[in-house]
């Protein structure tokens, strides 16, 4: 290791103990010891340019291991990525700093996913990596490899201990995703102590089972070593590679090798000694010296002639396919489905009953036809969410320019690596299962949410009308669970225009992710139904009166019970207004006039009909109105017998009605 390289790797040690004593919390035990691996793969082996961080054939870097963020942010500042400043280092973990705890998608420039929760980084880095490969296989022409990078991901053993990381690399060795490499901190140490308590397995085996390539660096601070090991991973051309790199937790420092280096400061003194251990030149904090920046700047300025080369290479490229510009430029358009607003094509449907899943599976294949980014598939279930994309391929080692994503049975994986499809960019993901499954997928629809990405997630099989599959199929708590999701919306149609309106709704957002909530059931279409449904929430059946008697609010498959409930009140001389409401989200997001309009105050009996819990409904059913709602689990029995039984009539909606009046 010459001096330059390794005083680069003790000043990312040094800044990241730093940080976290200034702020007197975090991780420092990750990056002392993964600092080495760290530098080299950045420094000597990755393409990058901290001058354009959004460049398209970037090389991209995940650290998994979220809690070890100051590794990441002493990286950037040295690098020179957004500017970041020892300012910011010494603001880590602070309101509102560009340092925080965990690292943010978005919110710090070069961070490239959210990360946080192990193994969650490790799924998103396959997804990544699939889109890289889907790219290439579309764009790329001899001689022009003009979508050309790796994934790299770290993370220590508690992401090798989440079921999430199996799961997607199960399907990464299977899908051959030759670009991407997983680097693996193996320091045997998590909060609890030495890893031997929980985590005995031969994790090398698991991935060789896996389908990747596995290397071994035995010392954690080797540069030539790990290099070694990094350009052997990239030779190989035929599967993902796993890199074990032995490290020393805390390494350095008096807390070397002890759980205490995970999740705690080191202290001052111990920071103090660190310095002395490392032979660093200066007491100072954040103190850097000036050639470790020249070596960083320099290291930059040769990756700045690489994404030179590229611009070059693709210029070249889009003079001599300028078809496949045009198409490079579609992928790349967020705009590129708002035209379809005013489509009759896109809107029309065939007016007889139908399934709401069935729906969204005919909009699907309109919608591949015009944004040819869109991608997707389902968790083993696409015959049944109607998820399927024809003539478009199926998306293997064989064929990467498949369309149809298979996941497998990997629902949470399959969620991640819709996120990780929708960071590398160029792509429109869609993810799919049944929607009581959606208890598998929520922790990374909250990733999805919280880095504002727009992931669709089409969830069939909606309520208890799953009938014979019972009480584990049948979801009752999970809309009011999506709903409460901070920047997430949820649509549940009930007929064919609120499924295309849901899915105009999804395709078009470029900043929040959208779930589908569809039936298996047939439902009827309404001559009332309208584009209004954009709007959360309107008019499906009217009152004759300037004040109706009373309201009924309805979703999805229960629109049917309010509007043949509203038949059945006329004949007792009760009118009625029936007011859809396929989206609570988006309804909440128009002016207080829309609202007051479609729900007027002055208006207390209302009634909301859902097969589901009522959790939610409350804001507009108020102290003086009731529900039609599941109070406990379904069962298993005949859809029609089951909505019978848990009060889904019109006799019992009518009943509640003249119940409040």
């Amino acid at each position: 290791m010459s001096n330059i390289d390794t005083m680069s790797v003790n000043a990312i040690r040094v800044l990241s103990a730093d940080a976290v004593q200034k702020a007197n919390s975090g991780h420092p035990g990750l990056p002392l010891g993964s600092a080495a691996m760290a530098y080299e793969l950045w420094a000597k082996h990755m393409n990058h340019n901290p001058k354009n961080p959004t460049w398209a054939n970037r090389d991209r870097f995940v650290l998994s291991g979220g809690h070890g963020s100051t590794l990441l942010y002493s990286l950037l500042h040295l690098f020179g990525y957004g500017n970041l400043s020892k300012e910011d280092l010494a603001n880590f973990r602070q309101l509102d700093s560009l340092t925080p705890g965990h690292p943010e998608y978005g919110h710090t420039v070069g961070v490239e996913a959210t990360t946080g929760p192990l193994g969650a980084g490790m799924a998103m880095a396959v997804g990544m990596a699939m889109g890289e490969a889907h790219l290439a296989a579309k764009f790329n022409k001899e001689g022009y490899p003009i979508v050309d990078h790796y994934t790299y991901v770290l993370g220590g053993d508690g992401c090798m201990m989440e079921g999430i990381s199996s799961e997607a690399f199960s399907l990464a060795g299977t899908l051959a995703l030759n670009k991407l490499i997983v680097l693996y901190d193996s320091n045997k140490i998590s909060i609890e102590g030495d890893t031997d308590i929980a985590f005995t397995e031969d994790v090398k085996k698991r991935f060789e089972a896996f389908g990747f390539q596995t290397l071994v660096v035995e010392d954690g601070n080797n540069l030539e070593e790990i290099g070694a090991a990094i350009e052997a991973a990239k030779a190989d051309k035929t599967r993902p590679s796993m890199i074990t790199v032995k490290t020393k937790i805390g390494f350095g420092s008096p807390k070397e090798g002890q759980a205490s280096a995970h999740g705690e400061p080191l202290g001052v003194d111990n920071v103090a000694a660190l310095r002395v251990k490392l032979g660093w030149p200066s007491t100072e904090d954040f103190f850097v010296p000036e050639e470790v920046y020249d070596n960083f700047n320099s290291i930059t300025e040769k990756n700045t002639k690489i994404e030179e080369a590229w611009n070059k290479l693709f210029k070249e490229y889009s003079e001599k396919y300028p078809d496949m510009k045009e198409l490079w430029d579609k992928h790349h358009d967020e705009a590129i489905a708002k035209e379809l607003l005013d489509s009759e094509d896109f809107w029309a449907y065939a007016d007889k009953p139908d399934a709401t899943r069935n729906l969204s599976g005919m909009v699907i294949n309109r919608i591949k036809d015009l944004v040819p980014g869109f991608i997707g598939g389902s968790a083993d279930l696409s015959p049944s969410t109607k998820t399927y994309m024809k003539e478009e391929g199926d998306y293997s080692k064989d064929n990467y320019a498949g369309r149809n994503l298979h996941f497998g049975v990997r629902e949470l994986a399959m969620a991640a690596i819709g996120n990780g499809l929708a960071l590398h960019g160029g792509l429109r993901p869609f993810v799919s299962t049944f929607f009581v499954f959606s208890d598998y997928v929520k922790p990374m629809a909250r990733l999805s949410s919280l880095m504002g990405l727009p992931l669709t997630f089409v969830l069939t099989h909606d309520s208890i009308g799953v009938g014979e599959d019972g009480p584990t199929h049948e979801p009752i708590e999970q809309l009011a669970m999506l709903r409460a999701m901070p920047n997430f919306t949820v649509f549940r149609p009930a007929d064919a225009t609120e499924t295309i309106a849901s899915w105009y709704y999804a395709i078009t957002s470029t900043k929040t992710p959208t779930a589908l909530v569809l039936t298996r059931q047939n439902l009827p279409q309404y001559a009332n139904s309208s584009k209004e449904a954009l709007k959360g929430a309107y008019i499906i059946a009217p009152s004759t009166k300037e004040v109706p008697d009373a309201i009924i609010l309805a979703s999805g498959s229960e629109v049917e019970l309010g509007v043949k409930a509203k038949e059945e009140l006329l004949k007792d001389g009760i009118d009625v207004r029936v007011v859809s409401v396929p989206s609570i989200d988006v309804f909440e997001q128009q002016s207080k006039e829309y609202k007051e309009a479609i729900l007027p105050n002055n208006v207390r009996a209302r009634v909301a009909i859902e097969a589901a819990i009522d959790f939610g409904w409350g804001k507009y059913v108020g102290l003086d109105g009731a529900y039609v709602t599941m109070k406990g689990f379904g069962a298993s029995a005949p859809a029609a017998k089951l909505f019978e039984k848990f009060g889904f009539t019109t006799e019992n909606v009518v009943s509640t009605v003249k119940s409040i009046l």
